[in-house]
């Protein structure tokens, strides 16, 4: 079992802290259920002092006169009926508190999720970020709508019992406060002691989703490959660690909840009895006053118990923040852009002597420096892992490059708003991503300013609208999750009509056609070169036989530009390119007819 790192006194109480700074904006509604509380908690307190009136003064002497029994019964109900009454108000409101709470804490977590960079994604599993936005939000949800509301009342409840009983009798109250610090040291005990195993839980929680979530998207693979059982042991092994951590918990809560808690309490009551079993051989005893020390003594341990039992939900509760709250400091961030009104006008790029890499060890891009020029179409080729996505990744404003400038007429890329670059750079990847809705909401993606009709050109532009219209419902026809119920050359086409309806001024093609079929490259070839048309393009593609008529084509090979020219100039160089066309097109000969040509 990997080592979990345990959460020390003074960072549970800094998170707790800070789990508490999101009531600020509910200190009205908070101090009316306060007062609501208060209220509550003096009607409890009152009680047992009108039973041990009642035993005292009219009970034990049998002076049972019905006028002022009726008057102390019908107080005693009403107390009763007004403190239930209080009590749903005052329920009502802590939890619409927590609610509330929880819900911004969530939005607050999803919005951060959105805004961080690329480099966190790639090394964090998607189900570990869905662990804290759901499961830990949960935990903590639970804490705000019970544990607070328990602890609050529960201590209001305490000292209203311990002022009661100084006041019946102050000496055994005396006796009665040896059993704070006892109390008080299984309550530190069990929170040390349980910290570790809720956070291995927890820990443990996210790996499970983790799992899970890679075999779900992977399941295709996994079938084809027959790793089911390989996933199954996986998930077992997190599993059983994740049943070892609660076994040990359960085991704590076992000895340190609620068997320690009524060894204090007898404890408790043989002092409370021991007490008045000594002073009746000199004085009488009231039983009014003994009835109600003992009632107060089982009030007492009430609310400790229900702390106790709660102890483990806001152990929970504290893990969960610190792991919500990680993720809330993660300064891994997009890369930042400036807020200058710069526009971009032509879309010129220029790359100079860009480097890059994304573990601050090992450059993927080496002194990159290109031109492309307005309305020309600038390929990348190389082999896997050669720097094409990376480059791409770095005009997006994807990651935050280390050395050189990346400008667009004239300007650094990082003097534009994010919002001017995301409006003139249309970006295509190879697998695309659709949203669960509709065709019409996929291509608008809930851009208010675009039209029906709009949406319809940008289909008929891509020849899209062969396949939309034959559709059950058409452009209002739905996609479900991930679009998974249309091929992977209709996914392209709805991605190619998305990005044109944007009209963007840089076009960036990352192996757009890779995953169409020939009959629909064909007839997409003709859709692409008029998208082009107009627009600075940086295509990457793995078929040369794509791009043969590219203003330019750099060849990379581990980071660098090792090769550039026309498609023609390249192959009369005979570098890697010329290998690369080789292995793609067959024969030598076939290549020298070419070349001949």
């Amino acid at each position: 079992m990997e080592k979990i790192d345990v959460l020390s006194e003074k960072e549970q109480r800094k998170v707790l802290f800070r789990l508490l700074s999101y009531t600020k904006p509910h200190t009205k509604t908070i101090a009316l259920a306060f007062i609501l509380l208060i209220l509550t908690t003096v009607g409890d307190i009152f009680l047992p002092i009108l039973v041990k009136t009642f035993i005292d003064d009219y009970l034990t002497p049998r002076k049972l006169i019905f006028q002022q029994l009726f008057i102390l019964g019908s107080v005693y109900m009403g107390i009763q009926v007004v403190k239930a009454v209080l009590l749903f108000f005052q329920l009502v409101l802590f939890q619409g508190i927590a609610l509330k709470i929880i819900q911004q804490l969530r939005i607050d977590v999803f919005s951060k999720v959105q805004a961080l960079g690329l480099k966190f994604f790639d090394k964090t599993p998607a189900g570990s970020i869905v662990s804290r936005v759901t499961n830990d939000t949960e935990a903590i949800k639970d804490m705000f709508v019970t544990v607070i509301a328990t602890f609050i009342q529960s201590g209001f409840l305490l000292v209203g019992i311990f002022i009661a009983m100084f006041i019946l009798n102050a000496k055994l109250a005396l006796l009665c406060v040896i059993i704070i610090p006892l109390i008080l040291f299984v309550m530190t005990l069990y929170r040390k002691l349980s910290s570790r195993f809720y956070l291995d839980m927890r820990e443990r929680l996210s790996q499970l989703n983790a799992k899970l979530s890679e075999s779900l998207q992977g399941m295709a693979i996994v079938q084809m490959f027959r790793q089911e059982k390989r996933l199954r042991q996986e998930f077992g092994e997190i599993n059983d660690q994740h049943f070892k951590a609660g076994m040990k918990n359960i085991k704590i809560d076992g000895l340190l909840l609620r068997p320690a808690i009524d060894l204090i309490y007898i404890f408790a009551l043989i002092i409370v009895l021991s007490y008045f079993g000594i002073t009746s051989f000199q004085n009488s005893i009231q039983i009014g006053v003994l009835y109600a020390f003992v009632n107060y003594l089982d009030r007492f341990f009430e609310p400790v118990v229900n702390m106790m039992m709660r102890l483990s939900l806001y152990q929970q509760a504290i893990v969960a923040g610190s792991r919500v709250f990680k993720l809330l400091d993660n300064e891994e961030l997009a890369p930042k852009q400036a807020d200058r009104p710069n526009v971009i006008k032509k879309g010129k790029i220029e790359f100079k002597n860009v480097s890059f890499s994304y573990d601050g060890k090992r450059d993927v891009l080496k002194n990159i420096s290109f031109t492309a020029n307005p309305g020309e179409t600038v390929a990348l080729v190389g082999h896997t892992g050669s720097g094409k996505s990376s480059i791409i990744n770095l005009l997006m404003r994807f990651y935050e490059y280390n050395r050189g400038d990346i400008l667009i007429d004239g300007d650094s890329i990082r003097s534009f708003t994010k919002q001017e670059l995301r409006e003139k750079l249309g970006l295509v990847l190879q697998d695309p991503f659709l949203f669960y809705g509709t065709v019409k909401d996929n291509i608008r993606l809930h851009n208010d300013t675009l039209t029906d009709e709009q949406i319809r050109e940008a289909a008929e532009f891509v020849q899209a609208n062969v396949f939309i219209e034959r559709l059950e419902d058409g452009y209002d026809d739905k996609v479900v999750e991930r679009g998974a119920t249309f091929s992977s050359g209709q996914r392209q086409l709805i991605a190619f009509a998305r990005t044109i309806a944007a009209n963007p001024k840089i076009l960036i093609l990352d192996e757009a056609t890779a995953n169409i079929d020939t009959e629909t490259e064909e007839s997409i070839q003709t859709a692409l070169a008029r998208m082009r048309r107009g627009r600075t393009t940086i295509a990457i593609a793995h078929r040369l036989s794509t791009i043969q008529d590219a203003d330019s084509i750099l060849v990379l090979h581990q980071g660098e530009i090792v090769e550039s020219g026309t498609h023609q100039e390249l192959l009369a160089q005979g570098g890697l390119y010329y290998k690369m066309f080789l292995l793609q097109n067959g024969t030598f000969e076939r290549l020298e007819n070419v070349v001949n040509k």
